[in-house]
Formats: structure tokens, sequence, C-alpha cells
């Protein structure tokens, strides 16, 4: 079954406009299968108490992942982490919005590997918008797209889609294989 889904949205927990039951709600109308949703940690490094529970009892016919969006604090660098049932799927986010050179993009990789992040993925968008200079094999991870929503015009400008069951876990060892494609708004 191919399914169309995003690795990256943020909501009313952290610094996206629409609160989580509403985001899905975009991403239904929007024919998605899948939704991660990964808001930031605070300043402390905390996220709101209800956070992991509301995601959790969010009713939808997609199939929602658990997810934060990390800050590897040394590098002032995101990492998004997506939560399958049993598997995890960590992404260099959004290389693009820090101007990273090709060469830089690589040795932040290692860096935040070498901290004990097991990097899997690397965007080639920034909030949805395709930057093909990520999208090279000089960078050894797989490559996504996805919207990084924060708002409106953000929400179906990029995504992936899988030829994978409706579960979490295949989802993301599909994406770890490379088994997906890439996908953007005209």
């Amino acid at each position: 079954m191919l399914l169309r889904g995003n690795l990256h949205a943020h909501t009313t927990f952290s610094d996206g406009v629409r609160t989580p039951q509403a985001l899905v709600a975009e991403y239904e109308r929007l024919g998605y299968g899948f939704l991660a949703i990964t808001d930031h940690f605070d300043h402390e490094n905390l996220v709101h108490p209800d956070y992991e529970e509301t995601i959790a009892t969010l009713e939808s016919e997609l199939l929602i992942f658990r997810g934060i969006e990390l800050s590897y604090q040394r590098l002032e660098q995101h990492v998004g982490r997506v939560h399958g049932d049993a598997e995890t799927l960590y992404i260099l986010n959004h290389p693009a919005r820090y101007k990273l050179s090709v060469a830089e993009t690589v040795e932040r990789m290692h860096t935040i590997r070498r901290a004990g992040w097991p990097l899997d993925a690397v965007e080639v968008t920034d909030t949805g918008m395709y930057r093909p200079l990520y999208d090279t094999d000089e960078i050894p991870l797989v490559k996504v797209a996805t919207d990084d929503a924060h708002r409106p015009p953000h929400f179906g400008r990029a995504w992936i889609e899988v030829d994978a069951s409706r579960d979490r876990d295949a989802i993301i060892r599909a994406i770890r294989a490379g088994d997906f494609r890439v996908g953007f708004k005209d």
C-alpha cells in the first residue's frame, strides 16, 4: 500500500499555529496516510507535561507518529526523533536553514553520531521547499522531504510516499532502507 506522509510538523505545543487535532485534520484533508508530530523542546529541554498523552490519544484516520524535535546544542542543530512502536527514526533537520555546505552537513552528521544519536536520514527541504544541494550521495544518509509544518503555507508542500503496510515500524524500516520516494507541491 502506498502511503503519503510527513515526518516533521509542529503544533501549538511549540511554535505551530494549529492544535494537534487541527493539524491532524489538515493532513487528513490533504489525503495523507501518516503524520509525525515533532514539536520542539522548550528552552529548558522539556516538553509540556500533556504533550505525550495528547499525541497518544489523537483520534484519526491517519497513522500518527509521536515525535520530538531535539536540539543538539553544541552545534545548535535540530534533529527529528520519530517513534514507531519499537523502532525510532532520527533525522538531521533542515541543513539549508543553517546554510551548511555539504561538507559541513557530513561533519555534523559524524559529530552527532559520535554523541550517540543514530542519524538515519537528512531533510532535503526547508519548510517544504526543495534544496537540491543536500540531495547528494556525498551525504551518506537517506534523503527525506518534509513540510516542517508550522502554519498554512507549509502544509502539504513536501512529503514521502512509502510502499509499506499501515504499521509505524514497517514505515520506519522502509524509510531506513530508502524504499520510498519524495514528492513536492507544484
